[in-house]
């Protein structure tokens, strides 16, 4: 059954980890209504191979090299974005503001200039985010994500936890809780068993600040110092490569750690099928995907408990949960889980549990009711 009334969705030009993200809101999105209108850039226009009912505005943006250009570049793409808006404004009954959408203040005043319906969907805490980076626009981006959330008619979130975690409760009243998370259980799916895998321990994933990944990289000599067999794979690319590459030939762990850089989502299932446990030592997050993939893969997850993270979660039954992200806490629980004895029951409970509560058809429920409510 459609729903009634067209929608559009609105990100800012997207970087690679963000495309299946899009990719899995447009495809929930076009199920439930004939035309979806998508305004995105960058790696953001790999969603128009995949989706044949939509109609997609596509806007490059250059961050620029120093703190005036990269202002500059960020006001120019948000007029662009508003241009597209703008031509689309007849077509379009509710405006849906994803990933990084929180920060498109001039896109969403713009919206409600035209009367139409305004989604935000936060996908993570953006004063936690923006506090890991070195980045001149932080101040700007705070502050409109905090007059966004007054300005939205709704906002979605993927956990009723974020509401108290994310200081939101002036927004309870119009609050929703969705989430846009499915797999593809025949591509991400068991092809090696736990026990026949390889002593690799690894993070995929952005290498940036707030995913605490240098604080796996400290962890390192400690973990491997009591395991000379066990090698370590940190796939991704960020600001964070760096100086992890040189805290790893600091320690001299360069010929035990691969840095293969970034992983093609088509690529992940083999990496996910050779690890024995991956590691999200996260400040803050939603509910990563990759979290959600390597338990479809039968591969057992230990993390923070961020975010969407301990719903999905529960320490020593469906994955694990260490308390902090410090180093000496990240390598005393990957010996924890390394050693835990029912390491592969743990998994498979982890695996049964995503195929059952991450489906598509369960992720289309979720948004009809959600857009129904709306309207």
């Amino acid at each position: 059954m459609k729903i009634p009334g067209t929608i559009g969705i609105v990100t800012f030009p997207l970087g690679e980890a963000n495309v299946i993200p899009l990719s899995n809101l447009a495809n929930i999105i076009s199920h439930l209504t004939d035309q979806v209108y998508i305004i995105t850039g960058n790696a953001g226009s790999k969603v128009t191979q995949k989706l044949k009912n939509s109609h997609f505005e596509l806007i490059c943006h250059v961050s620029g090299s120093n703190a005036v250009t990269r202002v500059y570049n960020y006001a120019r793409t948000q007029l662009a974005i508003a241009f597209r808006m703008m031509k689309l404004s007849k077509n379009v009954d509710i405006w849906i503001f994803p990933i990084g959408g929180e920060a498109l203040l001039p896109c969403i005043i713009l919206a409600k200039i035209l009367r139409k319906s305004v989604i935000m969907l936060l996908t993570s805490s953006t004063d936690s985010m923006m506090k890991h980076q070195q980045e001149p626009l932080t101040p700007i981006i705070v502050f409109f994500a905090k007059a966004n959330c007054i300005l939205a008619d709704r906002i979605i979130l993927y956990s009723p936890n974020f509401i108290t975690d994310w200081h939101l409760e002036p927004y309870r009243h119009k609050i929703l809780i969705a989430h846009r998370h499915f797999l593809d259980f025949e591509t991400f799916t068991v092809t090696t068993p736990l026990p026949d895998r390889p002593p690799l321990i690894g993070y995929i994933g952005r290498l940036s600040g707030e995913k605490g990944v240098q604080h796996f990289a400290n962890a390192l000599p400690a973990i491997l110092n009591d395991r000379q067999d066990l090698r370590v794979l940190i796939g991704g690319d960020g600001p964070s490569r760096d100086s992890i590459a040189a805290t790893l030939q600091e320690e001299g762990l360069t010929a035990r750690v691969d840095l293969p850089g970034w992983i093609p989502h088509d690529d992940l299932p083999p990496y996910l099928n050779q690890l024995r446990l991956l590691v999200l030592p996260s400040y803050t997050e939603g509910l990563p995907n990759i979290m959600l993939e390597a338990m479809a893969c039968g591969t057992p997850v230990l993390a923070t408990p961020v975010g969407a993270i301990p719903d999905v979660i529960i320490d020593g039954k469906t994955g694990f949960i260490m308390e902090n992200n410090s180093p000496e806490c990240i390598a005393e629980n990957v010996v924890r889980v390394l050693e835990h004895p029912e390491l592969e029951e743990i998994a498979e409970a982890g695996r049964r549990f995503v195929e059952e509560e991450f489906t598509f058809e369960k992720a289309v429920e979720n948004w009809k009711r959600v857009l129904q409510e709306i309207g």
